[in-house]
């Protein structure tokens, strides 16, 4: 029996998955890193030592045909995306310590180790596999030829090559043994619950490698084989600490961190981080990670995010709209972790206005306004305190270990309930005490001391509220802390002044910063501003395939202008996801303004065989009359939207002109039928 290993208060180690480059990331992808992130910034604060690894999974067939269709190498392709990747989690405001690309020479040597030493112990065997392989999971089916993938759906190919395989077969009953002693291993319980059914169905020897294609890492001894993409990529939280690395320094950092406490994974990968994986490391004689945790899928409008789907929603176009910090609240105060969790830009703007800019930063705006305004910026000292400050107190007192306990289980989103009740509970104060009213017949002195006592009591609640959310919201909690006279917020986490939090640290003397905004009201074009964003990454993805196409054409066609190919490099997509953008030609029934919108014209429109509604966002350059009776091309397959309540069932396409954006809407020269697809 292999034992779980001691949790240490000491030291910490958690994990993302490693994001697969095939696409850009998106938000399900910044869900799981920002609940990383979360964490790993509060074991820091308690003085626990953090090691966050994150970082991209790069090999694999799917990839090397990608790139294929992409005209690029699959070095090219995969560093591309991975830049990506890591520019995004910049942007986000991310701490991991690590970022691994399993491209890097690091990583090759240490899978490579973990063959070998696998191989040596016994466990891997060479034979040859004829069956069905799903290349877009790069996932082995035990099915008839034809059968789908029963986890994507997409048919699976038959697939005969000599191969290695590994003895899974021989960790069946030792698996299912340490579920049942360490039911913390998998986590939530409904993952658990699957994992335990499909090895309780059978588990039958792996193959671990390929002959078909050579983008991966060569099996030591024998090159003509290439390591099988999953043990490739699960060997990346092993690999990044130093195995297989001869540098003291790797080893000992090995050494110090792993096993891992937390790996964090999508619930659609359980199987390879809660079966292969643990194989792989009982094989190896490796002590087992602590846990896999699950997050559930990031739905946009109920619907999975999928590149397929083609419902994608950016990071970053939240992030240019509202801030960062507005896309780490909303995911981890309006999302149950380890459920399933809807987005839409409605319930985004609609938290924002609420928790964020009425709640939280409107109460901060005011008492540090009226600390300047009544005591210079400076805190003054209140004196005894009444009735109301201790229950402020008391209440203040009994939210922290609450919420930390409920941060600790990662229930994120009753831990920020729980915080923000603290924050309308200081607002309720604040409103009741009204200092910047003076009552009749008070003395102006008592008043001054009744504005230096409800203006510290507040202040200082408004101090525990931001060492609490820091994790969560850490810019935004930084400019605070900086308004409320107390430095840096990251350097006071890093020296332990977080480590615990307690009621009465904001002394008489210090001095404020001047208020600044925090999180300016969304107006009612903010949800327009980011659909807009949306739909013009979606126009410049399709720009991109003419792009790759003309590049194709000039190699084929040496007469092609030169210029082309020494134009700047562009973002590129494949001709399959071309393909699943589905352009038809539609004519305009109806057009008219949507009400309280400046922008927003609501089309009905023919496609031949059905007449849709599409709201698009050119009110201010097409008068609606002047459009009925016209053919455009619109983007027929785009999930459902809603704006201003009404539902948008496609996407007009056009141009984007001069430096305001000015829409121009595509055409014909030509008759073209109503319907037609164009390709």
């Amino acid at each position: 029996m292999t034992e779980a290993p001691a949790s240490n208060s000491e030291r910490f180690y958690i994990t993302t998955p490693i994001y697969y480059v095939n696409a850009r990331p998106h938000l399900g992808h910044a869900y799981s890193t920002i609940v990383c992130d979360a964490i790993a910034r509060s074991k820091r604060a308690q003085g626990v030592e953090t090691w966050f690894l994150t970082g991209t999974d790069e090999h694999g067939q799917k990839i090397e045909r990608s790139a294929s269709l992409a005209g690029r190498s699959p070095t090219e392709f995969a560093a591309a995306i991975s830049g990506e990747f890591r520019a995004l989690w910049q942007r986000l405001n991310l701490t991991n310590n690590d970022f691994i690309r399993t491209t890097e020479d690091r990583h090759k040597r240490g899978v490579q180790k973990l063959f070998a030493v696998l191989r040596d112990r016994g466990f891997i065997y060479k034979g040859s596999y004829t069956g069905q392989y799903c290349v877009s999971d790069e996932l082995y089916v035990d099915a008839p030829p034809g059968s789908p993938c029963p986890d994507c759906g997409r048919i699976t190919e038959t697939v005969s090559e000599e191969n290695y395989f590994f003895k899974l077969s021989a960790f069946e009953r030792r698996l299912l043994e340490y579920y049942e002693v360490h039911p913390e291993f998998i986590q939530p319980e409904a993952r658990r619950n699957e994992v335990i059914a499909f090895v309780r169905s059978g588990l039958k020897d792996l193959s671990v490698s390929r002959t078909s294609f050579r983008w991966g890492i060569p099996v030591p001894g024998d090159e003509k084989h290439v390591i099988y993409v999953w043990m490739d990529a699960l060997a990346n939280y092993i690999t990044a600490l130093g195995y297989g690395s001869d540098d003291p320094a790797d080893q000992q950092r090995f050494r110090r961190f792993w096993p891992a406490d937390i790996h964090l994974i999508g619930k659609e990968i359980s199987r390879f981080h809660c079966v292969y994986w643990p194989a792989f490391l009982m094989a190896a004689g490796l002590p087992l990670p602590r846990s896999v945790v699950a997050n559930g899928w990031l739905l946009f409008d109920k619907n999975k995010m999928s590149k397929s789907i083609g419902n994608i929603v950016r990071a970053e176009t939240v992030a240019d709209v509202l801030g960062a910090d507005a896309l780490r609240y909303f995911l981890l105060r309006e999302i149950s972790f380890g459920q399933d969790g809807n987005f839409t830009f409605e319930a985004l703007v609609q938290r924002y206005n609420g928790d964020l800019a009425n709640g939280y930063g409107n109460l901060v705006s005011r008492v540090v306004a009226m600390m300047h305004r009544y005591f210079g910026g400076t805190v003054p000292k209140a004196g005894g305190a009444g009735e109301a400050e201790r229950a402020l107190q008391i209440a203040a007192e009994s939210v922290i270990p609450v919420y930390q306990s409920q941060f600790e289980a990662r229930d994120f989103s009753r831990a920020l309930e729980t915080l923000w009740g603290l924050v309308a509970a200081i607002d309720g104060y604040l409103t009741a005490a009204a200092p910047w009213k003076k009552p009749d017949g008070r003395s102006e002195e008592d008043h001054r001391c009744a504005q230096a006592r409800v203006l510290t009591t507040a202040a200082e609640a408004i101090r525990v509220v931001t060492a609490l959310a820091w994790p969560i919201i850490p810019e935004s909690t930084a400019k605070v802390w900086r308004q409320l006279g107390l430095g840096d917020l990251a350097q006071a986490a890093q020296a332990g002044k977080l480590k615990t939090i307690a009621w009465g640290s904001l002394q008489p003397g210090t001095a404020f910063a001047e208020p600044a905004a925090l999180f300016p009201r969304a107006e009612k074009d903010a949800i327009e501003r980011m659909l807009n964003l949306e739909n013009q990454n979606n126009l410049s993805a399709v720009a991109a395939v003419s792009q790759t196409a003309e590049e194709s054409a000039a190699v084929s066609n040496p007469q092609v202008s030169a210029e082309a190919a020494a134009a700047p490099e562009k973002t590129k997509i494949t001709i399959d996801d071309f393909a699943k953008v589905e352009l038809r030609v539609a004519q305009v029934l109806v057009a008219e303004r949507v009400p309280k919108s400046d922008k927003l014209l609501r089309l009905e429109v023919d496609l031949g065989d059905e007449k849709r509604q599409i709201l698009a966002g050119i009110a201010q350059h097409y008068e609606p009359e002047k459009l009925i009776g016209r053919k455009v091309v619109i983007v027929a397959n785009l999930a459902p939207r809603k704006m201003r309540g009404l539902e948008s069932n496609g996407m007009i396409v056009a141009a984007s002109i001069g430096d305001e954006g000015a829409p121009v809407l595509a055409g014909f020269l030509e008759d073209v039928p109503v319907g037609a697809r164009l390709k």
